[in-house]
């Protein structure tokens, strides 16, 4: 599985959000500003090849769905910044938002709590 760039994540995210649909019904989704068009159609096209996307033709008109879930992807690349930035360590990596004040306390508290609630 390859990483996606930031425009590709961007269609993924709304796609994701969508569901099946075609291009026209994901750049509503988008969050502004949107690309044009034939933009966001290469980069579906490109999501296909890369095996992020399934497609059906339907009429005239290719449908797309995704192919691998939001949660799937996230658990992908996180784990991989986990290990090549932060010593495979999720300790370090809840360390460094604390230190960079990206956490509060209360947010936390609700972490371990969800920890503790799956023991």
């Amino acid at each position: 599985m390859e990483k996606l760039t930031i425009q590709e994540q961007d269609a993924m995210l709304a796609i994701w959000k969508t569901g099946e649909g075609n291009v026209k019904l994901f750049m509503e989704a988008m969050t502004p500003p949107v690309p044009p068009y034939t933009t966001v159609a290469s980069t579906i096209k490109n999501l296909e090849k890369k095996g992020y996307l399934i497609s059906r033709m339907v009429g005239n008109a290719y449908l797309y769905a995704p192919a691998i879930s939001e949660e799937a992807y996230k658990q992908k690349f996180m784990g991989g910044v986990v290990k090549d930035y932060f010593e495979n360590s999720y300790k370090e990596l809840v360390s460094f938002f604390a230190q960079k004040n990206k956490i509060s306390a209360d947010e936390l508290r609700e972490i371990i709590g969800l920890i503790e609630g799956k023991k």
